[in-house]
């Protein structure tokens, strides 16, 4: 029987533990926090020791789903939440990075200088990041491709979990999906953006989601607040856009964490989030519908303003 710091949802999904809410990550089995700590927010701080202080000030108070990636600020992210691992902290953490390479070479050498960076021998869970043209899902299959790479990585024991992220297209997911499928890879994880005004243009929520659930795929949900612009608007507040993000099938809403107040407004959405009624959804999709059109401020969905591999197209290989 649980206690009353340990309560276990019927479905055996969700539970808590000192204040922290924790879900299964699809079929992998995994707990992972409600709320993740993003990793292109962490190495921005001017003062090193900022940033390993709020990684770790996260991991203590049950955050244990961290993201990175290979391209973080030129390698800093990585850098810094390595050194924030030390002391124990490892164990703490489902650790998670993503790398760009679509070739076998490229994607091997990126994914060894990641575990040199965060001072570990495998992660919990590597991902292809920016999964954004068409072309990306047929160089990573290609004869030579990234999958090579990384599934002899994952049998060397460097790669415990194997999953893609991409913010631009619905229709690139489903085809990464579908990819996968015909060469009989069964992905663990897919991230995309979920959040307020995804509902209303180009949706990862309508067409993705439920895909990723029928394949028993642990979903991330990443730009909870648009990075950060749907703020902007003042349609809704940060609060607001964490647990409208948390209340959809998800395991894990990664949101940017910069400063130790943002990572107690992360903790306290955690804290308080309940399921949210229909009305409540409804409404808050109603205050949203205007702003949400022709994607003005999904800016990663209309332009290339988060998209690195098109500054830096060397980065694929």
């Amino acid at each position: 029987m649980s206690g009353p710091d340990e309560e276990q949802s019927e479905a055996g999904r969700t539970e808590v533990k000192g204040g922290m809410v924790y879900r299964t990550l699809g079929k992998t089995g995994e707990k992972v926090s409600l709320v993740g700590v993003g990793g292109a927010h962490i190495g921005k701080q001017d003062d090193e020791q900022e940033s390993l202080r709020i990684i770790r000030a996260a991991l203590d108070h049950g955050i244990n789903f961290l993201d990175n990636s290979w391209d973080y600020n030129d390698g800093q992210s990585e850098i810094r939440m390595g050194k924030a691992l030390q002391d124990g902290y490892r164990q703490k953490a489902f650790l998670m990075t993503k790398i760009d390479g679509r070739t076998r070479e490229s994607a091997a050498r990126q994914l060894d200088e990641s575990l040199r960076r965060l001072q570990t021998d495998r992660v919990d869970l590597l991902q292809f990041h920016e999964i954004i043209r068409m072309s990306d899902v047929d160089r990573i299959f290609a004869s030579g491709g990234a999958l090579e790479a990384v599934l002899e990585a994952k049998e060397a024991g460097k790669v415990r979990y194997l999953g893609f992220t991409g913010h631009k297209s619905p229709d690139i997911h489903l085809k990464m999906l579908e990819t996968a499928r015909t060469h009989q890879l069964d992905f663990d994880t897919v991230q995309m953006p979920l959040n307020v005004m995804d509902a209303h243009y180009e949706s990862f929520e309508k067409k993705v989601l439920p895909v990723a659930l029928e394949q028993k795929i642990g979903v991330l949900a990443m730009k909870p607040m648009g990075d950060p612009f749907i703020l902007e608007t003042k349609a809704v507040t940060a609060v607001e856009c964490l647990h409208y993000s948390m209340n959809l099938p998800v395991g894990v809403v990664i949101t940017g964490i910069d400063s130790i107040p943002i990572l107690e407004q992360a903790l306290n959405a955690a804290r308080t989030f309940r399921p949210m009624s229909e009305a409540r959804v409804s409404a808050m999709l109603a205050k949203t519908a205007e702003h949400a059109q022709a994607g003005r401020y999904e800016r990663y969905k209309t332009s290339d303003h988060f998209d690195a591999t098109v500054k830096k197209p060397e980065y694929l290989g």
